[in-house]
């Protein structure tokens, strides 16, 4: 399929009911991604425009390369090691056990193979989420907490030096930036942007350090340069744009995660492509995905 600049074309009407957390994983020429709601891993091979499915055991909020070929994927009790040969999600630590009305949403892989990600109140209405960070050391992920008072905690992004983390408070429609220290600590938190034409969702950046932010109940993707003034957006035919991701040989082709969930049986009707994925081609290239870290045993 020959992709156009900026133009989205649906590669598969999936109707996912919360598409979500696109990764590229250049070895395979694919991209991942989950539908949050129906407990569901998706792989979307370019090269043949295939989609094959996994099940999960639970709702599973994102899925992050490891650098052994397996994923460590986010559910409602913790992470949980996946394996596509298999098919098979194991436990691996358990996060936030006091608060069983919280899960896992978003995250990332920074330069260092460590991964970000955050917290959210499933009935989205107390502000119990919070913003982790998992390391690989002596044979066990170390999990440590870094901010809190998040409703629906989205991203996280690193900017391409590594030295800023953005991370979203949709229901505020905030954007926050954090700078990161050597020793991987959060200093600094600050408002980077505020969206007043829906609710920030997840973010990454591109390779000279802009902000593409899916974009709920917006109909787009709003984009922001490094400091932080608006870009021109790309508009989608549906109103929940979740996240997008780089790829491609090039990684100048944009991939695009959508739902279906909050939508009226008019509002479904008005946009049917609603919780397909998408992609276009673009002009400045995406950041290589990293992955998850293992430390030598």
């Amino acid at each position: 399929m020959e992709l156009e600049y900026h133009k989205p074309v649906c590669l598969s009407d999936l109707r996912a009911m919360l598409g979500e957390g696109p990764v590229w994983i250049a070895a395979e020429q694919s991209f991942y991604f989950v539908d949050i709601h129906s407990h569901r891993v998706h792989r979307y091979c370019l090269a043949d425009a295939t989609l094959k499915s996994w099940n999960a055991p639970n709702r599973i909020g994102f899925l992050l390369p490891v650098s052994d070929g397996t994923f460590l994927a986010g559910l409602p009790d913790g992470l949980h090691r996946f394996d596509v040969k298999t098919g098979y999600f194991e436990h691996a630590c358990t996060i936030e056990a006091e608060d069983p009305d919280n899960r896992l949403n978003d995250g990332c892989v920074d330069q260092k193979g460590r991964i970000w990600f955050g917290t959210m109140d499933e009935g989205e209405s107390r502000e119990s989420g919070a913003l982790y960070r998992v390391e690989h050391k002596k044979g066990q992920l170390s999990v440590s907490h870094w901010d809190s008072g998040y409703t629906v905690s989205n991203g996280p992004a690193l900017s391409p030096c590594g030295k800023v983390l953005y991370a979203c408070d949709s229901p505020r429609q905030r954007i926050y930036a954090f700078d990161i220290t050597e020793a991987g600590e959060l200093k600094n938190k600050r408002i980077f942007a505020t969206l007043t034409k829906g609710y920030p969702d997840g973010v990454v950046t591109d390779s000279e350090g802009n902000l593409w932010c899916g974009t709920w109940a917006g109909g787009q993707i709003t984009r922001f340069r490094p400091d932080g003034t608006m870009m021109e957006p790309i508009a989608l035919p549906v109103s929940n744009v979740t996240k997008v991701a780089f790829g491609g040989v090039d990684y100048k082709t944009v991939f695009v995660t959508t739902a279906r969930k909050g939508l009226t049986p008019g509002m479904a009707e008005a946009q049917p492509q609603a919780g397909g994925i998408f992609a276009f081609r673009t002009d400045i290239a995406g950041n290589p995905q990293h992955s998850f870290a293992l430390e030598p045993l």
